[in-house]
């Protein structure tokens, strides 16, 4: 895939980059192994201004950057405007917390036969983030705020659709006063990425993207004995009882299903209603994602923007006519419209079987499967009934049937009566396909650390 900022309201190229010799990601890898011994050297106190300067100048410059993101992957401005102020969050979060995170932990001494024993939290070292283009800003500051802090050095191979954005971030932080090659950007193609991670001056490995990626890179990192946290896809069950407020739920999946235009690992994918609510929900869901406005993501008006690539698009459009030529029906959307751009609308598809393709691969799209349960015990059976464990969505009033799911859903993330999100101060991850490690709060802080025991005798 070439690296290119290509507007996917239109498919025009925009801007083109040559990848990097083999010399320049030695050069790159150098700087990061140069900006790590100096990080490392710093107090949190130090590094935390360089992270609240960087927070601060994604505040000043918010408008700017929204509108890189949208031509970029096609995310609506406001949508866009929300994940850089998102980002400058998370960076104060860690600026202000990760001294507590990774303060010495006291150990009984007496218990181990020591004057003094006690945890000690230390950077690893350069770490590679191999991050995907749906959240360009946040899925790269989500790693790089928690790494920075702790005293490693980032190393960004992004998305060869989002080199704007992946070359800000760099000017980002070199700008906040953080070290010369605490973070860089590779411009480097998918091929490359496999000599980085096997690099000496690699110890660590982070991936959000696709289940195949997250399997090939690690099979790499493991032959090099190098720690990896993978964050992959997601077909997040939503599933709502009897006991839900219906409007309530079918207002909150339209939002759940189709933001950033639907392509998004935790959107929630499989709408699993229970028969007594099923035709009053499935009215309004049905109501709510015909009235979404598609148009040019730079307009403030715009409900849903493009899907960020053309091969995203027939990959949505392989999935839906494959459950239409097995049976299934469409009670809204299901055809692009005629014009350029990588354009699908918003989308609901019922009568869902087993075989279809829809029933078991993510669609990373605004295309919503519809089912209907006659029990919780059904509707939970079919919640778990995937490969996939990223995050999932219950919607009762029911206090029983709360603790229930809570308990019986596998997923890492389970959201009440609301939608699933992130949060700095919530741990982020998933099980099974979905990959292991967490990002976020003090458990994604720790992830990069040589966690040292220290006995003092």
């Amino acid at each position: 895939m070439a690296i290119a900022t290509v507007n996917p309201a239109n498919g025009e190229v925009v801007k083109t980059f040559e990848a990097m010799a083999p010399s320049e990601v030695d050069a790159k890898l150098d700087a990061a192994t140069r900006g790590f011994h100096e990080l490392a050297g710093w107090t949190f106190d130090r590094r935390a201004e360089a992270a609240r300067s960087a927070a601060q100048i994604l505040d000043d410059e918010r408008d700017d950057v929204a509108r890189i993101l949208s031509i970029e992957m096609g995310k609506t401005i406001s949508a866009a405007r929300a994940e850089v102020a998102k980002c400058a969050r998370g960076l104060r979060y860690y600026a202000d917390h990760a001294a507590d995170f990774l303060a010495d932990e006291l150990a009984e001494a007496a218990a181990v036969g020591a004057s003094r024993a006690f945890v000690r939290y230390e950077p690893l070292g350069p770490v590679l983030a191999v991050m995907p283009w749906n959240f360009p800003l946040w899925q790269v500051v989500r790693f790089a705020a928690p790494a920075l802090m702790a005293g490693n050095s980032g190393v960004l191979k992004h998305a060869s659709n989002v080199p704007q954005t992946a070359l800000y971030l760099e000017d980002l932080f070199r700008r906040a006063g953080f070290p010369e090659g605490a973070f860089v950007t590779l411009l480097i193609g998918s091929q490359a990425v496999a000599d980085v991670i096997a690099d000496p001056r690699i110890r660590a490995v982070t991936l959000t993207g696709s289940e195949n990626a997250g399997r090939q890179v690690a099979a790499v990192a493991g032959r090099e004995l190098k720690k990896t946290v993978l964050e992959l896809g997601g077909s997040d069950p939503f599933v709502v009882l009897p006991s839900a407020d219906i409007e309530k739920a079918a207002e909150v999946a339209t939002i759940a299903r189709c933001q950033n235009n639907g392509q998004s690992c935790i959107a929630a994918k499989r709408f699993i209603v229970h028969a007594d609510v099923y035709d009053a929900f499935a009215d309004a869901f049905v109501a709510r994602m015909s009235s979404l406005r598609m148009g040019d993501p730079l307009d403030e008006s715009t409900d849903i923007g493009p899907l960020a690539t053309e091969q995203g698009r027939a990959d949505i459009e392989e999935q839906v006519a494959d459950a239409l030529a097995r049976g299934a029906r469409v009670l809204c959307g299901g055809r692009r419209p005629d014009g350029a751009g990588w354009w699908y609308p918003p989308t609901v598809v019922t009568d869902i079987t087993p075989e279809m393709r829809l029933f078991s691969e993510e669609v990373f799209g605004p295309v919503a499967a519809l089912y209907r349960v006659a029990s919780a015990d059904q509707a939970l059976a079919l919640a778990n009934a995937t490969s996939f464990g990223l995050g999932s969505n219950v919607w009762t009033q029911d206090p029983a049937e709360q603790e229930r799911f809570i308990r019986g859903l596998a997923a890492g993330q389970v959201f009440v009566n609301g939608m699933t999100t992130s949060y700095p101060e919530l741990p982020f991850g998933g099980i099974k396909n979905s990959g292991y490690g967490r990002e976020l709060s003090f458990h994604g802080i720790r992830e990069f650390c040589n966690i040292k025991t220290v006995w003092v005798g």
